[in-house]
């Protein structure tokens, strides 16, 4: 069995654990879409958030507690960045993280694409699936926001674009938001190697990951979702959404922009079902969800928390059930 997952932020790669797992003992091989739309350029280096969780995560290398960045981490760099007044002051990166970026940056820099400097920096973590970032091209997700008027430029426009990064970690999503934009997504092209996979895949899953920051850009690039959306694997989804509550993160401030209720249901509408031109076959939804409907897809429920590997490793495999049984065929 060939899986494809589309993955972002620490809950997506703490799911692709579980999807690892579960390959190991079905001799399935795993490959996973991740979304580059948190990438940020920092004092000059450039930051790949979503990718580096799931590496540090799958490769034994990210911080248990945090859940974010590498375990054992120093603050030094931050410390003296903040002693010069280095602007942004908000964003923390750590020693080890910077090496990370400082690598990255350098083989871009020398003309190697994302998706090949990804490749690189994998040697060294073995995540045991292969890791692809959605595109090589330029992707940020922005938020349009109210300016507080004591921050309003020259022109006094009330509104601006901020980068999702400082939307999150500065303003902790706390802005009156308008919209989410995908700067560039409308020249955006899938990296290599991704439409092969979607074509070549016998089952799609979205990871429990935050379906307006985290799988939506990915889906902006429109070759991939086409892919997606005319591919032969099934597609199914696992909710993000508890009773009514994001597992983790801020998905609910995110989906309330869109005006979309934070239920399981609510995110599957989002996606919308392949059969009317969205992209679920089905949907996994914790138990407390099970009276979930969603038309024209497959709503199953099954334990969602992700307390372990092996609790995650029992939602992958009711993930696969459910493309086998309701679904098409895996």
């Amino acid at each position: 069995m060939r899986i494809v997952v589309l993955s972002g932020g620490i809950g997506g790669a703490r799911f692709l654990a579980g999807v690892r797992a579960y390959a190991r003992t079905a001799g399935a091989d795993v490959t996973a879409v991740v979304n580059v739309g948190d990438d940020v350029i920092l004092h000059g280096l450039r930051i790949c958030p979503d990718l580096d969780s799931v590496m540090y995560t799958l490769g034994g290398g990210a911080d248990p507690e945090r859940g974010w960045g590498r375990a054992g981490e120093t603050w030094t760099v931050s410390g003296e960045l903040a002693a010069y007044g280095a602007e942004p002051t908000w964003f923390g990166l750590g020693d080890r993280d910077v090496a990370t970026h400082l690598v990255r940056t350098t083989m871009l820099s020398a003309g190697y694409p994302l998706s090949a400097v990804t490749e690189a920096l994998a040697t060294r973590w073995q995540p045991g699936v292969r890791l692809l970032p959605a595109t090589d091209d330029r992707l940020e997700t922005h938020a349009v926001v109210t300016v507080p008027e004591a921050e309003r430029a020259d022109d006094g426009a009330a509104q601006r674009a901020i980068h999702f990064q400082e939307w999150w970690i500065r303003h902790r999503g706390a802005l009156p938001t308008h919209r989410f934009v995908f700067v560039g997504a409308d020249a955006a092209k899938p990296a290599p190697g991704v439409l092969d996979a979607l074509a070549g895949a016998d089952l799609v899953l979205l990871a429990p990951s935050n379906p307006v920051v985290s799988i939506a850009p990915i889906l902006a690039v429109a070759e991939l979702r086409d892919a997606l959306v005319s591919g032969p694997a099934p597609v199914v989804g696992v909710s993000p959404i508890i009773d009514g509550a994001p597992v983790r993160g801020m998905a609910d401030r995110c989906l309330a922009v869109l005006e979309v209720p934070c239920t399981a249901a609510g995110v599957a509408g989002l996606y919308g079902a392949r059969a009317d031109g969205g992209i679920l076959d089905g949907w996994l939804v914790d138990e407390t969800d099970a009276q979930s409907a969603v038309p024209g897809v497959t709503v199953r429920p099954a334990p969602l928390w992700m307390t372990d590997e092996a609790a995650t490793v029992a939602m992958v495999r009711a993930a696969v059930e459910l493309a086998t049984d309701g679904g098409r065929s895996a």
